[in-house]
């Protein structure tokens, strides 16, 4: 798919700038789509390629001048409409043009096709799986063998980058370089945005050689250690007005490391200045100077270890000066308890209840020790934490001693070989002084070859992709002169066509009004005989030039291989070609609003790299139908969805030794699928004939899940939900989604002899017809019609033979992702389509025989599938259930009291079956 990022100049004035957007092709209509991300399902706007022509974009002075837009280009599009694209980077550039010329090429060229059918299924390669995809014609084209090899010629070989097809979607949009690149709603955030970038870069800029990317942190100084670091920065300010002119001699860099820090992350030079200046006792002083200096700084050193260890004692005295305190309070509160429990509360107080108050004191000073000691440790244990912090943030601070040392050191190192350098070119300069105006002019007049060359190189690929723009113009300008003459030879012989059509209608009009003739002589009769030889006549094959000036509206099949018209009866034909020709014009008005295949496309892109999941904007683009091409993709993950724990609990290769046991030993239930076959879909040229591949793949799917599910085995009905599984999906695909169906999906025993689960759900049905439609229901009460003979098969097979292919497809897509509930969705909704014509019957016959075809009828999906998901809200699944629970054990007990009388009838027929039998003679003792 051709698909990714690209920036687009828009907006007026001085916000006209790039702006980000993702940009998809679609080939059925030519079009390039952009939106405002991979993730949204509308589109901002749309190019016409077709009859777009396009060129490079020359940028303003000032732009050329920095280099701004070095991969820009124009598409100019009909009415002088001009749009400015900018990919990232030439390569993209020039991958996207020739892409949209190749694109707009094949497009126009399938225009010239003799017998194009707008709905015709696309080229296999858009497939993966089906028989619908080895049922696809490839694209007759008609091209200019000359201008094909031109173009090849002129063909420009490049490929694209990351930002460029479908896994473009999972990376972030490339960042915009105009600084001015921000729309009016969201003016305060770009505004905050550009204020942290440029904040951001300044403190780049203040950044030294050698900063390192690691960001390192260290904690704040304690003011004990901004003391003692002030103390040094004075003593040190002494010491240099002290030794003005003197060299230092003990350090071999000259690094002012007596800055106090300030900040938490920082260049390692000023880190390495706090870390000397909060010298440790465990670690050993730098000798800043030299001299007494020195002296000085290790006298200061001793004495502010001896003052630490002084305090180390005072603090260990203090905290047993606290614990004895601690102790003689616990005594005086104890000596306290025992005086007031002796004076005040022996009086009159038994023994056991003063034991028990003394025990109870004594729980209670327990506690408070232990509470007591529990602090302490507490204590102890925080002591200890900040301990280790203190001793972390002197290993840091070693650790960035050692890295500035490194990195001080390898300055030096760069220092001096660059010194070494300015030597070698000293030297060598004036060894060849002669020479070197002469050589300067030399590399001047190098660099200005070798930037003519790049400049000539671009020069020959945009002459070359310039030159080719203008052959395909001219190409398609030919093709498209040829094709309007083409087109309005077309138009004349169907306007004549009309007229001889109108003529005839206003003759058997006038005759119907006011007839003139007897009614054996009547005109009548041959006009209508000769409009219906005219509507029903096969348009022979044998002069493919004159075939593009007969109107070809209905095909003999459909894109799924389904039959338009039957060739048996003929008033069938003419309501058949008469529901094909509306099913045309219903699809001819779609194609004209946007349609929901390029949603797809960007919502399918956006799922490049991840699975897809079940998501309120999936529910809503499978509601809508799943575009042609892309439901065999779609139905497969549905299926692997819902049959997922079967799937994984399976052996590897569960199918094929489904199938292999099957083969080998027959069960009872192949030969009831052997005549079935063939009575699948006869209307549908994949399963017609016994030699079609769909019929071997039939086979064997029905087979294998015969012998998975032997408590089933095989009822009809199966055969056709296989059938058009078949038609997207693979032979195991298949095998899964027939799984689906039965097992998940519908009820246990839907399937079964009895099919218990079927009759709930007409029970169900008639319910929801009361709640939804009751109107139509007492219609039907009224005439005692039973719709349900009629709805059972609808249940049962999913809608298969019942509506046009569209609807039944477009059914499947939210079956397939919703479960069971859309059947009850969907036979709502065609009862309500057509409410106002059925209660327009006033008696039971007339009814019935509407209610076997009227289905068909039906041609607007888009309505249908409003009124199944728009109307007929809400419609809680756990109601279906909760009914579905209650008719259960209803129809359980009915078949009981079946089972009960055939048991009786059973018996009572062999009582006199037996007593005929005694009561028979033979002949021998009659005559005798």
């Amino acid at each position: 798919k051709l698909c990714g990022y690209l920036q687009k100049l828009s907006g007026k004035g001085p916000l006209r700038s790039f702006r980000s957007r993702w940009f998809v092709f679609d080939p059925r209509r030519c079009y390039l789509y952009y939106f405002k991300g991979p993730q949204e399902p509308l589109p901002l706007g749309h190019l016409d390629i077709a009859s777009a022509c396009f060129s490079y974009h020359q940028p303003e002075a000032g732009a050329a001048a920095a280099g701004d837009e070095p991969a820009a280009f124009e598409v100019h599009s009909p009415g002088g409409a001009v749009t400015v694209l900018k990919a990232a980077t030439r390569q993209d550039m020039t991958y996207w043009l020739q892409e949209l010329q190749q694109k707009r090429w094949e497009y126009c060229n399938n225009l010239d096709a003799a017998k194009r059918d707008s709905r015709t299924s696309p080229t296999p390669s858009d497939f993966s799986k089906g028989l619908v995809a080895k049922d696809s014609p490839g694209t007759i084209l008609s091209q200019n063998a000359s201008a094909e090899r031109a173009r090849n010629i002129l063909a420009v070989e490049t490929s694209p980058t990351d930002l460029v097809g479908e896994q473009a979607a999972s990376q972030p949009a490339p960042v915009q370089a105009s600084a001015i690149n921000f729309s009016l709603k969201q003016w305060s955030t770009e505004i905050k945005n550009s204020m942290s970038s440029l904040r951001k870069g300044s403190n780049e800029n203040r950044k030294s050689v050698f900063y390192t990317t690691e960001e390192w942190e260290l904690l704040d100084p304690t003011p004990k250690d901004l003391e003692d670091s002030m103390a040094l920065e004075e003593k040190r300010k002494h010491l240099a007005e002290g030794n003005k002119g003197r060299r230092l001699t003990s350090s071999a860099f000259p690094f002012d490391f007596g800055r106090i820090p300030h900040k938490a992350k920082r260049p390692l030079k000023e880190m390495i200045g706090s870390s000397k200046n909060r010298t440790s006792s465990d670690s050993s002083p730098t000798e800043w100077c030299s001299g007494s200096g020195s002296r000085l700084v290790s006298e200061l050193q001793l004495k502010y270890q001896s003052q630490q260890e002084e305090l180390e004692k005072l603090k260990k005295d203090l905290l047993s000066q606290k614990e004895l305190v601690r102790l003689l309070q616990q005594t005086v509160r104890s000596s306290q308890y025992d005086k007031y429990f002796t004076s005040h509360l022996c009086e009159g107080v038994s023994k056991d209840t003063l034991e028990l108050l003394h025990q109870k004191d004594n729980q209670i000073l327990g506690l408070n020790n232990q509470l007591e000691k529990l602090n302490l440790e507490k204590d102890s244990l925080q002591q200890e934490v900040r301990n280790l912090k203190c001793k972390v943030g002197e290993l840091s601070e070693r650790l960035g001693m050692l890295m500035e040392t490194i990195q001080a050191k390898d300055e030096v190192i760069m220092k001096l070989s660059r010194q070494l350098s300015e030597c070698e070119d000293s030297t060598s300069s004036q060894s060849g002084a002669v020479n070197s105006p002469s050589a300067t002019c030399t590399n001047k007049e190098l660099q200005e070859l070798d930037r003519l060359k790049d400049n000539l190189q671009g020069y020959k690929t945009q002459n070359k992709f310039l030159n080719k723009e203008i052959l395909e113009l001219s190409a398609l300008r030919r093709n498209a002169e040829a094709r309007e003459r083409e087109w309005q030879a077309k138009y004349t012989s169907l306007e004549a066509k009309l007229c001889q059509i109108e003529s005839k209608y206003l003759i058997l009009l006038q005759e119907m009004k006011t007839p003139v003739c007897s009614e054996d002589q009547s005109p009548a009769r041959e006009v209508i005989t000769q409009l219906l030889e005219d509507a029903l006549k096969v348009e022979p094959s044998e002069q493919p030039e004159q075939a593009f000036f007969k109107p070809h509206l209905v095909s003999e099949y459909d894109i799924y291989g389904f039959q338009t018209v039957p060739e048996d009866d003929d008033e069938e034909k003419l309501v058949a070609k008469s529901r094909a020709l509306d099913l045309r014009s219903l699809s001819l008005s779609e194609n004209r609003e946007i349609s929901t295949g390029v949603k797809w496309e960007n919502y399918l892109a956006s799922t490049m790299n991840r699975e897809m999941i079940r998501c309120v904007e999936l529910k809503n683009l499978i509601r809508s139908g799943i575009p042609h091409e892309h439901r065999s993709k779609v139905w497969r993950w549905c299926v692997n969805l819902h049959v997922k724990k079967f799937k994984d609990s399976a052996i590897p290769g569960y199918f094929q030794t489904l199938l292999q046991k099957a083969l080998e030993k027959p069960n009872p239930a192949s030969k009831q699928i052997e005549l079935d076959l063939l009575r699948t879909l006869p209307n549908n040229k994949h399963y017609s004939s016994p030699t079609s591949e769909g019929i071997q793949k039939l086979r064997n799917v029905l087979l294998a899940f015969s012998w998975r599910n032997p408590d089933i085995g095989y009822c009809q009905g199966l055969n056709r939900l296989v059938a058009i599984a078949l038609l997207y999906l693979e032979q195991e695909d298949a095998f899964w989604c027939l799984v689906a169906i039965v097992e998940v999906f519908m009820p246990r025993d839907y399937y079964t002899k009895t099919l218990l689960g079927s009759q709930v759900d007409q029970r169900v049905f008639k319910d929801l017809m009361s709640e939804k439609l009751p109107r139509l229901q007492a219609h039907f009460e009224q005439y005692k019609v039973d719709y349900t003979l009629i709805t059972f098969n609808w249940f049962l097979v999913v809608f298969v033979d019942s509506v046009v292919s569209d609807i039944l497809f477009k059914i499947w897509d939210s079956f397939l992702y919703e479960g069971p509930k859309v059947i009850f969705r969907f036979a709502l909704a065609l009862f309500k389509y057509k409410e106002e014509e059925i209660l327009k019957l006033q008696d039971s016959m007339s009814i019935f025989k509407y209610l076997r075809y009227f289905t068909r009828t039906i041609l607007d999906a888009r309505k249908l599938t409003a009124i199944a998901f728009g109307d007929l809200n809400p419609f809680p699944l756990r109601q279906i259930r909760n009914r579905r629970a209650c008719h259960l054990e209803k129809v359980r007990l009915e078949l009981t009291e079946l089972e009960a009388i055939r048991e009786d009838f059973l018996r009572e027929r062999d009582t006199c079956v037996a007593q005929e039998k005694r009561d028979l003679i033979s002949d021998d003792e009659e005559d005798s």
